[in-house]
């Protein structure tokens, strides 16, 4: 398995993030990323969540044994957010709709609290709605759900 190091700058570079970028959606400051880019410093498994729930990853996404490679790079976790605002709905709307599995776009799964993913190419393969870029990455920098 892929160093943390190793997948988060798989990660950036894959979605053209800097690392300044990385320190904003995050809330980390640019000698933490730098320790933890370099691989002389790996974070605390809540800051790993942190980094990539704010990247739009599963929470898990570090712990994960699966390489960057060997995962379908253009389909990200839509978060509830933006799937909601989207949608011109609530997030507790889409949440509640995850959960009783009535989209074909997403799923819920509950281990102590509830996880969501939203495929953003099934999102907008089921509903037509266009994901812009540039929404995904405000709501990242504002670290949406």
């Amino acid at each position: 398995m892929e160093s943390f190091a190793g997948r988060l700058r798989d990660v950036l570079k894959e979605r053209d993030y800097s690392q300044a970028q990385l320190c904003r959606m995050t809330g980390i400051t640019s000698s933490s990323a730098s320790m933890y880019l370099s691989g002389k410093s790996t974070p605390t498994k809540s800051r790993r969540r942190k980094i990539a729930k704010a990247l739009g990853l599963q929470d898990d996404y570090f712990e994960q044994g699966v390489d960057l490679a060997e995962v379908e790079t253009d389909v990200i976790n839509l978060p509830v957010k933006v799937a909601a605002r989207l949608m011109g709905k609530s997030p507790e709307w889409v949440m509640q709709g995850l959960k009783d599995g009535v989209f074909p776009w997403g799923y819920a799964v509950k281990v102590g609290r509830w996880s969501f993913f939203i495929s953003s190419a099934k999102f907008t393969e089921c509903t037509g709605i266009r994901i812009p870029t540039e929404a995904l990455r405000k709501d990242a920098e504002n670290g949406a759900a």
